[in-house]
């Protein structure tokens, strides 16, 4: 275990490699456990089964994985934000679940969506264009919608959470 006192990078980093599941989970819930929500962990693994718990585990856990890196063979490295310890899965009024389309569609069928809904509604969006979290903060931030949530559910699928303003 390193420590890194940047505030931009992970605090800890847990090289786990040549352990097999569920061992790098149980090393991740272990060690963000003790860290504060915000902070960062990098966790480095090389068990294919990895990617499928931690995301598993934080949809449930209101940690996010935040990055992935493959860092050469069978090695990667999970970038994992601590969620508040109260954190749960925003209330949505509707889901949109959009994988397989293509940007801008994500954007462009959530937006028809939010505009029959009413102030304060949430909608649920769902996409594995890669292009989506750039685009929906991007837009979020020009249209004053509020992004209460966003995490990677798998490998290269995100969900958001747009609140509708009033």
């Amino acid at each position: 275990m390193s420590m890194q006192k940047t505030s931009d990078k992970p605090l800890v980093t847990l090289d786990l490699c040549g352990l097999n599941c569920p061992a790098p989970l149980l090393g991740a819930k272990h060690v963000i456990d003790d860290l504060r929500p915000g902070d960062v962990m990098r966790l480095i693994s090389d068990c294919p089964g990895t990617p499928d718990d931690l995301f598993a585990w934080s949809r449930h856990s209101g940690n996010e994985v935040i990055g992935t890196d493959k860092l050469g063979g069978r090695r990667v490295a999970y970038t994992i934000k601590r969620g508040a310890s109260s954190a749960a899965r925003p209330v949505a009024n509707v889901t949109l679940d959009i994988r397989g389309v293509s940007c801008p569609g994500p954007i462009i069928e959530a937006k028809k969506l939010l505009d029959g809904m009413r102030a304060g509604e949430v909608l649920h969006l769902v996409s594995n264009c890669p292009g989506s979290p750039d685009d929906v903060n991007s837009w979020v931030r020009s249209t004053g919608l509020e992004l209460v949530a966003k995490q990677e559910m798998a490998p290269g699928t995100y969900e958001f959470f747009i609140r509708k303003a009033g």
